[in-house]
Order: C-alpha cells, then structure tokens, then sequence
C-alpha cells in the first residue's frame, strides 16, 4: 500500500531542485516513430510558435505542441495506446510487430482479444480506436468527473464504458480485476503498479515520437535547444518519456512538471522524496486527476524532473482562453502547460535568450472546458 501524503505536502504548490544533475539513461527504441510513421493518417503534430507569450514571459520563444488532432483523435494519448495495444497483442500472439502497415498486419488475429483499460478520458478513447482499427472488443472504465462528451467518445469508438463512482485509482483496481484470469483479455493501462510494469513502459515508449517530432521542429525553425519544457502531469508516464528523451541526449531543458491543486501527487513525493498517494478532489483537469504515480515513473521523475508546480481551474481555464486567442485548442490539461510556467518561471531561472515549449496534450474537444 503506497503512504498517503501529509496534508502540508499534498497542498505545496512548487517543488525545484538547488542544482542541476548529471544523470543519464538509454534512448527510447528508434522503432517507434517508423511504427507510428506507418499508421494511417500519421501526420506530425503542430509545433507552434507564439510570440506574444514570449514577450509575456519574458523570454526569447514560446513554442506549443498543439496535440489538438493526433492520428484523428484531440490528444497524444493515441502514440502510447498504439504502441501499447500491438507490442501487447504481439506479445501475447508470440509475433513481431510488423513494421510495415503493422495494424493491417495484426488485424486477422485480434478479434479474439478483449482490450481492457481505466481512464480518465484521452487514454480509454484512444485504447477504444485501436480496437476498432483491430477488430477487437474494449471495454473501458471510467471513474468520477469524466465530461460526459469524452464518455460519448469513447463509446463512439464502440466501446463498453463502465463508469465506477469513486476517484481513478478505483477504476484502475476494477479494470485489472476485469482482465485478471481471462485468456482472452489484454490490460493496456498507461500507469504502472509492482507486478504490472512491461505494458505501460510500451506506453511510454509509444509517447517518444512526440520528443522525436518537437527536436526536428525546433532545429526547422532555427530555434536550437529548448531551455524549459512544461509537461502536463497524471500518473507520470508522459513526464516519464520526457525524462528519457531529454536524459538521453544532447539536449538537456529543465523540466517542469504541471498538476492540479485538486491532485498533486508527482509534486508531493517529489518533496517527500517517496511515492505517496494524496487526496484527490474534483479539478477540470480529468485527465491529471490521479492520486498516486505509476511506480515505474516515479524513479525517472525523481532523479530527472527538475521542477514540479501545481496550478488551480482558474489559472488553467485562463490559459485556455489565451491558447484559443492564439489559434490553439487546448482543454484544460493541455492548458495546464501555460498556467504552470506562469506560476513556475520566475523560480526556472530562465530569461531572454531561452526557448520554452509546452506540451498542450489535449484539444478543447477531448474535454470540454467549464463555460
């Protein structure tokens, strides 16, 4: 059982460490962004340049991944499910994921199969597209606060939705009990627990291709090394492959971890030094509102976030409103971003000369803002 977090913790808004660190670890496989590169309708998401919030943060560029539509879905979600879902279901049939038209390849042999997951919204939509794409069942539960627009998407994509009335981690709990002893069932969950681990890591890889996109971006614009990039924050996994892909190579941004007020629990075991588990309550921000991190996260977001923040519903729905002013559609977790930089930056030590990327992960219509 993970220790709960102290109230003073749970409710801490900033965390950054006094010094930089020299840690290293390996680079995400190279046969990720070709596997994605391969799917129907891939396409690199925008990278947005916006000069105003520059001039407003006072630094050299501002930069927005816009993962508003990602492979016909409004958010990220789909890189790590698409690469989850055929490593899992490869695994399970004894084959390789074929590199070229790898869904086309899978397609005759997953209808047996039975994808089961938990969400908050994005990743359960984009675990339902790919078993559409497959030919297999999904079934998808759901917890407390999901829009009820993103419960339409997801059994949009035909898939059975079982809402469970209490916070993510009960769902979580009940969609491995769903899976557990049924040959024919699949868990592809995008956070990790002991025991559970290989899947969500083919998750996180899956997310890499996002990095992979922004670095070839920046070096088109002429824009060089960023010297932040902001990460909306759930469980972790994304912040997880941030961590390896900017860890791993050349370039080394301070990274800065974005929660909810409502669930800050990446940002209270970073200040406890120990995975906890907080209360969480209601947020806009369905999507990060997660209780505790995956455990195979935690070790890469201990050792190589630089700086986690949380920020309130008023701060976010804000920069929503000014992403939208700029032609970007951001809900409210990819606008998390933007409201955690503006906390953040005066603490980041950056200024004039430096490059800022945030990763807006999910557009307007994947979770509805509050009018």
């Amino acid at each position: 059982m993970t220790p709960a977090a102290p109230a003073s913790l749970a409710r801490t808004s900033w965390f950054s460490r006094p010094a930089a660190r020299d840690w290293r670890c390996p680079p995400a496989s190279r046969e990720v962004a070709a596997f994605h590169a391969a799917l129907p309708g891939y396409a690199p998401t925008p990278l947005v340049e916006t000069p105003a919030l520059a001039a407003g943060l006072g630094v050299g560029r501002v930069f927005v991944k816009d993962e508003s539509s990602r492979l016909g879905l409004p958010a990220f979600k789909i890189l790590g499910a698409s690469w989850g879902v055929c490593r899992a279901l490869g695994d399970r049939l004894g084959v390789p994921v074929p590199a070229a038209d790898p869904v086309g390849a899978l397609r005759s042999r997953a209808g047996a199969f039975r994808l089961v997951t938990a969400t908050d919204g994005n990743h359960g939509r984009a675990v339902a597209a790919m078993a559409r794409m497959l030919g297999a069942r999904a079934e998808v539960f759901v917890p407390d606060g999901v829009h009820p627009a993103a419960l339409a998407a997801i059994e949009g994509e035909g898939a059975r939705v079982v809402r469970v009335g209490a916070p993510y981690d009960a769902a979580v709990r009940r969609a491995a009990e769903s899976a557990e002893g049924d040959a024919s069932a699949l868990l592809v969950q995008d956070t990790a627990w002991p025991g559970y681990e290989r899947v969500p890591r083919w998750i996180v890889e899956g997310y890499s291709t996002l990095f992979t996109e922004i670095d070839a971006q920046l070096r088109a614009a002429g824009a060089g090394s960023p010297g932040v990039v902001a990460v909306p924050v759930g469980v972790g996994s994304l912040a997880q492959a941030a961590v390896v892909h900017y860890r791993s190579g050349a370039s080394a941004p301070k990274l800065l971890a974005v929660e909810p007020d409502a669930a800050p629990c990446v940002l209270a075991s970073l200040l406890g030094d120990r995975l906890v588990t907080v209360e969480t309550a209601a947020t806009a921000m369905a999507g990060l509102n997660c209780a505790t991190p995956s455990s195979s996260a935690w070790p890469y977001l201990r050792a190589g976030v630089d700086a986690a923040v949380s920020v309130a519903d008023a701060d976010v729905a804000d920069a929503a409103r000014e992403l939208a002013a700029l032609g970007v559609s951001a809900g409210p977790c990819g606008a998390a971003a933007l409201a955690g930089v503006r906390a953040a930056l005066p603490g980041l030590g950056v200024g004039p000369a430096d490059t800022v990327v945030l990763l807006s992960t999910e557009g307007a219509a994947a979770n509805p803002p509050p009018a």
